[in-house]
């Protein structure tokens, strides 16, 4: 396997491998970020009769230009009992049921209303059923609203609860093992030892996956020894175990032999991608395992390409890919080589700027960038002004 994989070709033959998890059924105030698993109709229509969408007063056109006779009121949760007959008109409020007999609302500053006795101060509304809201607008008992594998954002889950679910058929969260390798690492904040290198993948690892539904299985630091690598990495219970480090050709990259001697398989490894190229990926047992380069701006990049989709591959999303758009370059970019290259840039008044340096070892350049620059493999030099495409990552 030592042909470089395109992008696009490794997210499919990492979605091949991953399956999916089971389904649960939870309380909507529990379904926030998860991703449906069946169709969600409706069972209710909503609004359930005509409303009123002003404050005013309901009548029936053909009696326009009046008067009317006020013979009640009708408001939200209290609608007006009776029926309204030509020539007479009932008090209405926003949300409340249309009397039956009316079709219209006469806004209350187009009207005058002396005791019971309304009148026409304006011209009044201009069509029949004006300023109301017909029975089904929003939507009809069994439509859909909302579609297997959509995510459940705050409007999908309202429009749930208002279609009438208390409760939601979803995919439960995933189990993410996270396990940073090397001797060369020491818990942040541990040391003042100036030549340890303080571990970051895992907190932003963690990080990167905090808004999507994981439980986050700790693993720890782990050292560069064959035995303790495959012993953590069989003993994971998990759906999906992600590793940082270790990932290349050295003497000292054992993550690939320890997932082997686990029990795993590598299903594909190397990628045309810069940075990280060195990540591969495979299975131990019904876990999907991602094995991450250990330089960090490599760890970002191939996690917001490959982790966080698998992630929501697996928790059941339709469209699991990260959304990219593009923006105008601020500055002329050389031409590519046969990898696709994701520049660290910021925006500036609509425009990317690519960093002067790339080198995958620079955090503080990644903290500073609000999106990624594509430059697909091969492409030629773009110039300022030229559209790019990007992916916002901030």
């Amino acid at each position: 396997m030592t042909t470089l994989l395109p992008v696009a070709e490794a997210q499919s033959r990492l979605f091949a491998l991953a399956g999916r998890v089971g389904s649960e059924t939870v309380a909507l105030r529990e379904a926030a970020g998860r991703w449906a698993a069946e169709d969600i109709l409706a069972r209710r229509t909503q609004p359930a009769t005509d409303l009123s969408a002003m404050d005013g007063y309901a009548i029936r056109f053909d009696d326009m230009p009046g008067p009317w006779t006020v013979i009640g009121e009708s408001a939200a949760g209290r609608p007006f009992a009776g029926t309204a007959n030509p020539g007479e008109a009932v008090r209405i409020f926003t949300g409340a049921a249309m009397p039956a007999g009316t079709d219209t609302v006469l806004i209350q500053e187009e009207a005058e209303r002396s005791d019971y006795r309304l009148t026409l101060s304006g011209e009044g509304p201009p069509r029949l059923g004006r300023n109301t809201r017909a029975r089904g607008l929003d939507f009809s008992t069994g439509d859909r609203l909302i579609g297997k594998g959509d995510r459940l954002t705050p409007a999908r889950i309202a429009v749930a609860a208002t279609g009438g679910h208390g409760t939601l058929l979803v995919n439960r969260r995933v189990r993410v093992a996270v396990a940073a390798t090397g001797d060369e690492l020491v818990p942040p904040g541990s040391t003042d030892d100036p030549l340890a290198l303080p571990e970051s993948n895992g907190i932003m690892l963690a990080a990167m996956l905090a808004d999507l539904p994981v439980d986050i299985v700790d693993l720890g630091i782990l050292p560069d020894r064959l035995d303790a690598l495959r012993d953590a990495f069989a003993g994971a219970e998990c759906d999906l175990l992600v590793t940082t480090g270790g990932a290349s050709v050295g003497d000292h990259d054992l993550v690939r032999p320890a997932i082997e001697a686990a029990g795993g398989v590598i299903d594909f490894w190397r990628i045309a991608l810069r940075p990280g190229k060195p990540m591969m990926a495979g299975k131990l047992g019904d876990a999907t395992v991602l094995s991450l380069p250990g330089n960090p701006v490599s760890a970002f990049v191939t996690a917001m390409l490959f982790v966080r989709p698998v992630v929501a591959h697996i928790a059941g999303a339709r469209d699991p890919l990260p959304q990219t758009t593009h923006a105008l370059l601020g500055e002329d970019l050389p031409a590519n080589n046969a990898r696709t290259d994701y520049l660290r840039a910021e925006l500036k008044d609509g425009r990317a700027y690519a960093s002067t340096i790339q080198d995958s070892s620079m955090l503080l350049t990644l903290a500073r960038s609000t999106c990624l620059i594509i430059r697909p493999g091969n492409a030629p030099a773009a110039h300022i002004g030229n559209s790019a495409e990007i992916l916002v990552i901030a």
